[in-house]
């Protein structure tokens, strides 16, 4: 049967895409919201569900400010809540495998370790929108949700701004000469190669169907010091990362801002119990800012 992928051009998505390729499986099938846009009822209309056996949703909204605008906070429902709900039900119709992709913004972050069965308690409208579609979603009773915190993959990202900004920092032409980052919100980079691979490790091994969380593995920090690292292996210069504040680092801001979780770390039992070990996301994000550096 085949698997349909959603969402193609994200960083997960690509992520997807590269494993699947890497690994010569056959019958996958990409989109986008060009080609299926999942959050519109017609849209489903073209496919005959029949042949499918997996769904793997990647694609959502994921600017957690513009959530908060008059603009944005219409189109992440939509792409966050409307869609999953619709993409649940085509899965709960024609027994498909749904596999979708929650967020550490679903809860409050009042706890400094998040178990896959705490109660959401959303602060700002992404998180409540993710919040919407997990329910959905567990409505498809053939349903993985993998959830994460600060993703980084192949697109636009905070280890490649950084990088970046290491870069202007070290330049003596340019008049930058630090950053600051908030040091007062908490959690674990994700790293899209690793969902990717647990995505694939819980449909090849038929692991119960259910919430699973994951992100990297280790220690528990903050943006300041993930970004004092990014520094420090581009350039050397992890000095010039001056810790903030999130209310004084927000405090001057023109547009709306979302409200953030101050602890995202989120417990890996579950899936390591499923027979999947993350790997140390500080050992991830070194290999990661090698290879860009080789780049």
């Amino acid at each position: 049967k085949r698997t349909l992928v959603t969402g193609c051009n994200g960083q997960l998505g690509h992520a997807i895409r590269a494993y699947a390729e890497a690994h010569d499986l056959q019958g996958f099938e990409y989109t986008d919201i060009d080609t299926f846009d999942f959050s519109d009822p017609t849209a489903y209309e073209r496919f005959d569900w029949s042949l499918y056996g997996t769904i793997i949703n990647a694609g959502a909204y994921t600017a957690v400010d513009k959530a908060e605008t008059a603009e944005g906070r219409p189109v992440a429902w939509k792409a966050n809540a409307a869609g999953p709900a619709l993409l649940a039900r085509v899965a709960k119709e024609h027994h498909i495998t749904l596999v979708h992709i929650s967020s550490d913004y679903v809860f409050d972050g009042t706890t400094e370790e998040h178990t896959e069965s705490e109660s959401f308690a959303p602060l700002g409208v992404y998180g409540q929108t993710k919040a919407a579609g997990d329910i959905a979603v567990a409505n498809a009773p053939e349903h993985y949700i993998l959830r994460s915190s600060w993703v980084i993959g192949e697109g636009h990202n905070f280890v490649k701004t950084m990088m970046n900004l290491s870069n202007r920092v070290a330049d003596e032409n340019d008049a930058l000469d630090h950053v600051t980052v908030v040091d007062d919100q908490y959690g674990r980079l994700t790293f899209t190669k690793d969902m990717a691979e647990a995505i694939f490790h819980l449909l090849d091994t038929h692991a119960p169907y259910g919430t699973y969380n994951l992100t990297g593995s280790g220690a528990v920090r903050n943006w300041a010091e993930i970004a004092a690292a990014v520094f420090e292996q581009t350039n050397g210069n992890g000095d010039r990362v001056k810790p903030i504040a999130t209310a004084d680092y927000f405090a001057n801001a023109k547009n709306p801002v979302s409200p953030r979780p101050v602890h995202s770390a989120l417990d890996l039992t579950k899936i390591e119990q499923a027979g999947y070990t993350p790997a140390d996301w500080e050992t991830s994000l070194r290999e990661y800012v090698a290879r860009e550096l080789g780049k």
